[in-house]
């Protein structure tokens, strides 16, 4: 039986790519992981329209709610990834023993929504390769033809 992984994801405001990353790697890594997201600058709510460009491909993130980054949520997780902001790095407290990664995504806020579906799309091909390398290995193409 493997290990649950604990992933952070976190972005300037918490409202539209890191609420997006979360929604990914609760939808694709059931079972296998916990996932949480925040913001550095939490902005209180998730942007309508990341919530509709999830819905417009079948990921449910309406009941997501923006948070403010903490020093626990940081010790809580084994991968912390950064999707704009400070490098993961910088932001993990001292002895951090887990993995970090920087995507730098593209801020879709305030953008026309064809920009919002591209940037998610992106989030979505950086969460399936970030299982794919740190959860699941070789079984995401399995978990992926099963729905898994």
């Amino acid at each position: 039986m493997s290990t649950i992984k604990k992933i952070l994801f976190i972005c300037i405001g918490n409202t539209c790519r890191s609420p997006m990353a979360e929604g990914f790697a609760r939808e694709y890594g059931k079972g296998r992981v916990e996932i949480r997201s925040a913001g550095v600058s939490a902005m209180g709510i998730v942007c309508a329209d990341t919530i509709d460009a999830m819905k417009d491909i079948g990921v449910d993130i309406s009941g997501q709610s923006s948070k403010q980054l903490t020093r626990e949520m940081m010790s809580w997780a084994d991968i912390v990834v950064t999707l704009a902001g400070p490098d993961a790095a910088r932001l993990v407290p001292p002895g951090f023993k887990g993995k970090t990664f920087d995507w730098r995504i593209r801020d879709p806020i305030g953008m026309p929504r064809d920009f919002m579906d591209s940037v998610r799309d992106d989030i979505e091909k950086k969460v399936r390769e970030l299982l794919s390398d740190e959860v699941f290995g070789s079984d995401l193409t399995a978990q992926q033809k099963t729905g898994g």
